[in-house]
């Protein structure tokens, strides 16, 4: 509490009680850094401003200004929850920790950071950050990972906070956590809570916090066919089950290899209904890269120009349809696509 104030960022939540801002803050920082969050933070608040705006926005609209952050079930589910906010509670976040629980996406970190910053609440919030800092001053070795180690965190973190400043407790040890004893090569050197630190004072800032690796992530190689005649482009709604369901992308052949034989492409394009144009000369393919939390996508992207627009009973058939530059460049993409799409149309 004595670090907090003089070493605290200035960040625009910190200056607002609005449940809202709070909020619509927390859901852009989960899995974001603060840097890259910041200016995300302020397209929405401004572009936003009340949870009315936000629920009366088409998803699309939404998603669009969230393309780039990933994750992109965080969006959906902010935009049902202002939606919720609005239908059930009259455009009034809930005021306490276990009516907040009941807001789709918010769960028990989100609840409790809302519940201390907007309405004073004693509940203490448990992130990365705050599970580092405990494990390493108190020496726990409970695998943070594991569901069964929260309960043993969450006790001693609402031990600790204090009933007159909840908000700048929780507060002060996510930021400690963020900027002092960080996961590499935390400040202990001038660290007010070296001579209780556990880790330190027995070498184990290293080895804590214990968490158990994730899974092996899966590589998958997408082929896409990006379809054009003359100024007209064909993209797609991806569906649900997968990967930036509700964003655009191009017509998507998957294999299990990284090529794709010309014949194979040539097939593609004709399940599609489509004809190849003999009259103009073939561009090179472009290869891109995206990595997820558990997968990455090798992507291909194949220029194919049609000798005629696709009919619209193809179109209905393959989820396809026609866009401009201008349209396909405001639709919600995966960033693979909008950056590609970047390089169609420099």
């Amino acid at each position: 509490m004595e670090w907090y104030p003089r070493h605290r960022r200035d960040l625009p939540w910190r200056h607002t009680q609005d449940p809202y801002a709070i909020w619509l803050s927390e859901v852009i920082l989960q899995q974001t850094r603060v840097k890259q969050g910041l200016p995300y933070y302020l397209d929405f608040i401004t572009t936003y401003p009340t949870v009315h705006d936000l629920a009366a926005a088409p998803e699309d609209e939404v998603l669009r200004h969230w393309q780039g952050l990933g994750y992109y079930s965080r969006a959906r589910n902010m935009h049902h929850t202002a939606q919720q906010v609005v239908r059930e509670y009259d455009g009034k976040f809930p005021d306490t920790y276990t009516e907040l629980l009941k807001l789709r996406g918010v769960g028990q970190y989100t609840a409790a950071a809302i519940a201390s910053f907007a309405f004073g609440e004693k509940v203490a919030v448990l992130d990365g950050n705050v599970y580092r800092v405990l494990a390493r001053v108190f020496g726990i070795t409970a695998d943070i990972a594991a569901p069964a180690s929260r309960k043993q965190f969450q006790t001693l973190a609402d031990a600790l906070i204090p009933a007159a400043a909840p908000a700048e407790f929780n507060q002060a040890i996510m930021e400690f956590g963020a900027i002092q004893c960080t996961p590499v090569k935390p400040d202990c050197l001038f660290c007010p809570l070296q001579q209780h630190c556990f880790a330190f004072q027995h070498g184990m800032v290293q080895e804590l916090p214990v968490k158990s690796k994730a899974k092996a992530s899966r590589t998958r190689y997408f082929h896409y066919l990006v379809l054009r005649h003359g100024e007209t482009v064909y993209l797609k709604k991806r569906g649900p089950k997968d990967i930036w369901q509700g964003l655009y992308d191009f017509a998507l052949t998957e294999t299990d290899a990284a090529e794709l034989p010309p014949m194979a492409l040539l097939d593609a394009v004709e399940s599609l209904g489509g004809q190849l144009a003999t009259d103009r000369a073939a561009e090179p393919v472009q290869a891109l890269r995206h990595v997820l939390s558990h997968q990455k996508v090798e992507a291909k992207f194949h220029p194919v120009w049609l000798r005629q627009p696709l009919a619209q009973p193809a179109l209905q058939a393959a989820g396809l349809a026609a866009f401009t530059a201008t349209e396909a460049h405001d639709l919600p993409k995966p960033i693979l696509i909008a950056n590609y799409i970047d390089t169609i149309w420099k």
